[in-house]
């Protein structure tokens, strides 16, 4: 017969292992901007499986590459004086300490690749990059641009893409090395700036690296840059307002665009996701989907993209093959940054 103590002792371990199972399966992220909060979700029941603290004015969210953790970006928007960054363990689904940014401020852009973490620090005009392994924050580069507030880093670490809102621009930053005294080598950045439309914010590259589409947000239009000769090619009109978020599907073949509704008034709109045909430009479908619409994530080897609906306080999950709306995630509150969850082998 079991004592006490060991039956126990089982349960504990059951639990854990329950847990670190759950963990270790895909898992959508989903920032709630009105409870501060990150939902973790099961993306094939859309069950919220948890809801844990994610700072205060969280707005963009990152898994590692292992699927461990979570880094949040805290903003507070232009002229913040918020400067961490938020970060939660997803194995035991508990919040860690902070990371503190120090004198930059106004964390928004993520981006996690080569176990580093990315990110913009917008009233800093600058990015940045922590490292988890060193706990410190280890490179910093001024962009000279105004509210500079996506990024996207290439798999080469040698280009980084960042929109700046009220400058109306893309940067395209390089690195290269050349000699420095002795055997030692001194890596440079060199910024290109690229003009685009009016409030350019949600981007995308394209799956053949070729084009970047940002959507100008104020302008109501996209704006296409070829990345080869560095230069925009095209701007053309969406049909919805306030766009903020752009993404390829993983064939190329088209973008999702969201809208967050016309300023000031975003209840009135009632196209909050459009759907672009890449090769002629055209819109081939118009959403619906109850409230202005926020974070798009496109995940490659999954049939469906996830919209975050802001303003209808859910999560939309439409389907890449009809672009019909197929299901929600509901209620959420004030839902916008995505992330996806992919772990990977155990150590």
């Amino acid at each position: 017969m079991f004592t006490a103590a060991i039956q126990s002792a089982m349960a504990t371990l059951l639990v854990c292992g329950l847990l670190a199972t759950a963990a270790r399966a895909d898992a959508l992220l989903v920032l709630e901007k009105d409870t501060q909060t990150l939902a973790i979700v099961d993306p094939t029941s859309l069950a919220v499986l948890a809801r844990l603290p994610a700072g205060p004015d969280p707005h963009e969210v990152v898994a590692s590459s292992d699927g461990s953790r979570a880094y949040i970006s805290n903003y507070g928007g232009e002229g913040s004086a918020l400067n961490i960054l938020s970060r939660i363990d997803l194995t035991t689904r508990q919040p860690l300490v902070p990371i503190s940014l120090g004198a930059l401020h106004s964390a928004h852009g993520l981006d996690f690749i080569d176990g580093k973490l990315y990110f913009t620090a917008e009233t800093s005009k600058v990015i940045g990059r922590y490292d988890p392994a060193s706990g410190a924050i280890d490179w910093v580069l001024g962009t000279g641009q105004d509210r500079t507030h996506m990024i996207r880093v290439a798999p080469d670490l040698k280009h980084i893409y960042t929109t700046n809102v009220r400058s109306n621009s893309v940067s395209i930053l390089e690195s290269s090395t050349r000699p420095g005294f002795g055997p030692s080598v001194v890596t440079q950045w060199n910024e290109t700036v690229i003009p685009a439309g009016r409030g350019a914010e949600g981007f995308d590259l394209s799956p053949d690296g070729r084009e970047l589409w940002t959507a100008n947000a104020q302008d109501g239009t996209v704006t296409v840059i070829d990345l080869e000769r560095k230069q925009a090619i095209a701007t053309f009109p969406i049909p919805v307002q306030g766009a903020n978020r752009l993404k390829f599907t993983p064939d190329g073949q088209h973008v999702l665009i969201s809208g967050l509704g016309r300023f000031g008034a975003p209840q009135a709109d009632h196209v909050n996701l459009v759907v672009i045909e890449v090769a002629s430009r055209k819109t081939v479908r118009s959403l619906d989907l109850g409230g202005g619409a926020a974070g798009i994530l496109i995940v490659p080897g999954i049939s469906r993209a996830f919209v975050a609906v802001s303003g209808g306080g859910k999560v939309a999950v439409i389907d890449l093959h009809t672009f019909a709306l197929t299901g929600q995630i509901s209620p959420m509150g004030q839902p916008d940054g995505l992330a996806w969850v992919h772990p990977g082998p155990k150590n």
